[in-house]
Formats: structure tokens, C-alpha cells, sequence
């Protein structure tokens, strides 16, 4: 861990969570980091550290991820088990940051409980529609089982070579996924090394990553199971298109990466926009299985929060992929600073 870093267990009625917190402030208005996919807290440790005096920087590790206990995730739930634990914390109202599926975890909290939520950041987050499966921007469902999302789409390779520890840089290895789709090639990463331990502390299996299958009548032949991390963002298990009901409404901030290859409208990660391009056989066509407009889905659901009374400002990184607390870590902490101060 960087300089000023501290790592801690916290036991809460439902799980034992490892926190990351900044020495010497403990005091001030909490601002909680939520990882993503396949990383951990450790990928927040450089904004942690950014954050001016006044506000208190915790970053937690999800179940089954970094040093969290690998509890099992029921996905029927879509991501509020993260939520529920995430809140067992017990630290009251906050700012919330979320990147990727942290992004969806901390709209999922919004949506459920506004009252603990200042401040609202989204850092390429998951649609409000989950991942995949779906055909417009209303979150159309290819079908009722979500076939095409979940834990189907995960690259068995790559589940195996974290499973197996893989440090090296072969094909569909932690490392080189991280070199190409989680920041903008050939941007040079730093504390590379320290990136990769996190995403390799991710558990592997049918309850955690990427989840259990169920056989589908609809392509590509099989849909999310009830089980694991993939399955808990599949849109027949996470939704939120009524975002604009919640009240109070605080003020949201989404940032991302204008070359973002995971959550894009046209998805490298996205198994309609796979098959569209040929690397899945048998696709049904963009009559029936478009790729999921995954931007313009969040969007949509935004701007009902605004025309009921919210607000949302977008900024938008050029040159910059699918973490740009990472690859911009100055432009990103001084437009997360000018989000906080508005709650």
C-alpha cells in the first residue's frame, strides 16, 4: 500500500470487511470508495490521498474481492448484497464514489436508501440496465431470462489464469486485460504490479466470479443463474429505471473515459456487439440483438433525475479508457473535488 495508507477488518453483523482508510483523518464527512469488477480497494489509494482536509477517504473491499470475507453473492438481488454490507459499516450519510460495478453499487444504495447519500460520483459505471442483454435506452430485455448477460459471457481463460494467480502477460492474463481494456492502450501504467495482486484477489466460482449458467432457448444458449458477481449485474436481476422517484435527490457526478472499451455502446465485453462483429457465431442480427447502448442508457435514466428536480453534471476524459482515477489521477481528483463540495 502507498505511503499513509492503512488497512483494517471490520466485523459487522454480516460480514468481515476490509476498509482502507488515510492516517490521521478520522474525522470530517466520509467519502467511500466502491471498487469494480475484478479489482479491489487498492485501485483507490492515490485519490484516498488527494482528498483535501475536511473529508474523511475510506475505500472497502466488496465480498469476495481484496480482503474481504468471499461470501457468496445471490445475485437474485442484483447488487444490493454489496449495498447491505457496504451499509453494515455504519458510517450515516456520505459521499459515495463508484466505478464500474462499484458505479452500479452506489446507485443501487441511492436508489434504496437517498437519505445516506451526499454526494452521488460515477466513475464509468455499470447502465442502470446492468450489462448486456439488452436493446435500447429503455432497457428492453432481449429476454425475460436475460440471455446474453452474465456469467456466460465471462472468458473462461481468464477466469482460470486468476484463479491459477497468472502474474504474467499472456493473452486473456490479469495483466494484459488491464493493459487494454481497463485503461486506454498504450498509456503505461503506474504501480502496475500492485494493480494486478488486486485483481488477482478476486474469488473465483459459481458463487462469486463470474456465477453459475442456465441453459436458454434464445442466443447465445445460455442466461444468468441465480448466483455470483456477472449474474448480479445481469438486467433480469438489476434495474434501475425509476431513479428519478427517490427524495431527497442528491447531486450526481459522472465522469468517464471517452474510450472506454467495458462500458461503451459498443462494448468489447458486450456479447451482441461480439457476435455483430463476428467473434461469436450465430448471431441473430440487430433486429433482435442489438449491442447494448450502454452510455446512452445511463444517460436517459439521468436526465429523468434531473427533469424530476435533480442535478447531474458529465465530464467526459478524452484520450482516457475505463479508469481515469488511474490514468488522469490529477484532472479526475479536481473534478471529484468540485463534486463534493456541492453536497
Amino acid at each position: 500500500m502507498l505511503d499513509g495508507i492503512t488497512a483494517a477488518r471490520v466485523t459487522t453483523p454480516r460480514l468481515t470487511a476490509q476498509v482502507l482508510s488515510v492516517e490521521g483523518r478520522d474525522q470530517g464527512d466520509p467519502v467511500v470508495f466502491v471498487h469494480g469488477n475484478v479489482s479491489s480497494s487498492l485501485f483507490w489509494q492515490r485519490q484516498m490521498l488527494d482528498l483535501p482536509s475536511g473529508y474523511r477517504p475510506l475505500a472497502v473491499d466488496l465480498r469476495g474481492f481484496g480482503g474481504s470475507d468471499p461470501l457468496p453473492v445471490d445475485a437474485t438481488r442484483g447488487l444490493r448484497d454489496h449495498v447491505d454490507d457496504v451499509l453494515s459499516l455504519n458510517l450515516g450519510p456520505a459521499h459515495y464514489v463508484g466505478w464500474s460495478m462499484g458505479g452500479g453499487v452506489v446507485l443501487q444504495l441511492l436508489r434504496d436508501h437517498p437519505e445516506l447519500v451526499r454526494t452521488l460520483t460515477l466513475v464509468n459505471p455499470v447502465s442502470p440496465y446492468g450489462f448486456g442483454g439488452t436493446t435500447d435506452v429503455e432497457g428492453t430485455l432481449i429476454s425475460p431470462d436475460g440471455a446474453g448477460a452474465g456469467a456466460g459471457g465471462a472468458n473462461p481463460d481468464f477466469v482460470q489464469r486468476l484463479a491459477d494467480g497468472d502474474r504474467g502477460a499472456e493473452p486473456m492474463s490479469p495483466r494484459t486485460v488491464m493493459r487494454t481494456f481497463y485503461v486506454k492502450p498504450p498509456r503505461t501504467i503506474e504501480d502496475e504490479d500492485e494493480f494486478v495482486e488486486s485483481m488477482l484477489t478476486t474469488r473465483t466460482g459459481e458463487d462469486n466470479y463470474p456465477g453459475d449458467t442456465v441453459p436458454s432457448e434464445v442466443w447465445p444458449g445460455a442466461a444468468p443463474g441465480p448466483r455470483g458477481v456477472l449474474n448480479s449485474m445481469a438486467p433480469n436481476h438489476f434495474r434501475i429505471d425509476d431513479l428519478h422517484a427517490v427524495s431527497p435527490k442528491p447531486p450526481i457526478l459522472w465522469l468517464r473515459g471517452a474510450d472506454d472499451q467495458i462500458v461503451s455502446d459498443t462494448s468489447m465485453f458486450d456479447l451482441a456487439h461480439l457476435g455483430q462483429l463476428g467473434a461469436i457465431p450465430g448471431w441473430p442480427g440487430a433486429e433482435t440483438h442489438p449491442p447494448q447502448p450502454m452510455i446512452a442508457q445511463t444517460r436517459a435514466v439521468l436526465d429523468r433525475y434531473a427533469k424530476a428536480g435533480g442535478t447531474y453534471e458529465e465530464i467526459v476524459f478524452p484520450d482516457t479508457g475505463h479508469s481515469p482515477h488511474i490514468e488522469r489521477p490529477a484532472e479526475f481528483a479536481t473534478a471529484l473535488h468540485k463534486g463534493l463540495t456541492r453536497g
